[in-house]
């Protein structure tokens, strides 16, 4: 099984969540993690890092799609864009422009805590004024889709998520077996749930 995976904003290939799933996972699963910080995190763009999500997906065509936070917006636009793939969403980051902009500081570039780097980074203003026109999850995705969601997720709220899934639902469009995990004391990272995560991911190509 070939599972391609999207790390979240200020991330890594490396972050502890990916390494632990890596580790439960087995060496049976070749995970690919490209990383997402095209062209750099300084100057991330939103299509550069989308050309680096198909490039990786025509290089190795997956047979699942794993995105975390602002991966689960690159997961859903790679569907979007006709790469076809059960999808596994771990806290997406679906209306993230919108509590950006209500808590970033003026000027340009902006420091922000990159937990790739543990410590403080700047990153252009465009990334977070280009972000608010991105909006994959406008409409339910064409492929089976499990959301994990924490309910103490300090990152994205849990309501927005849910509300997104709920209009998703009203629309008849969501695709057999695709179903809304609640987690009652999940946080952003759900690193602690991997071994859940990992079943999903399993059993999304059964």
């Amino acid at each position: 099984m070939k599972v391609l995976y999207f790390h979240g904003f200020a991330s890594s290939p490396r972050s502890a969540k990916l390494v632990a799933l890596q580790r439960v996972l087995g060496s049976d699963i070749e995970l690919s993690s490209p990383d997402m910080n095209a062209p750099s995190f300084e100057k991330l763009d939103f299509e550069a890092m989308m050309q680096r999500a198909l490039g990786e997906a025509r290089r190795v065509p997956p047979d699942v799609i794993v995105g975390s936070s602002l991966g689960g917006i690159v997961a859903l636009e790679l569907v979007r864009r006709g790469v076809i793939a059960p999808l596994i969403l771990i806290a997406p980051a679906v209306g993230i422009a919108e509590r950006w902009a209500s808590k970033l500081k003026p000027g340009d570039p902006i420091e922000v805590f990159n937990h790739a780097r543990n410590a403080q980074a700047p990153i252009h203003r465009a990334f977070f004024e280009q972000m608010a026109n991105v909006r994959p999850e406008s409409e339910p995705p064409p492929t089976r889709v499990i959301v994990f969601m924490g309910r103490k997720d300090e990152s994205v709220p849990f309501d927005w998520v849910r509300g997104v899934w709920e209009s998703w639902t009203k629309t008849e469009k969501l695709v057999a077996g695709s179903m809304f995990v609640e987690i009652a004391g999940g946080d952003h990272g759900l690193v602690a749930y991997v071994d859940m995560i990992a079943r999903e991911i399993r059993a999304a190509v059964t």
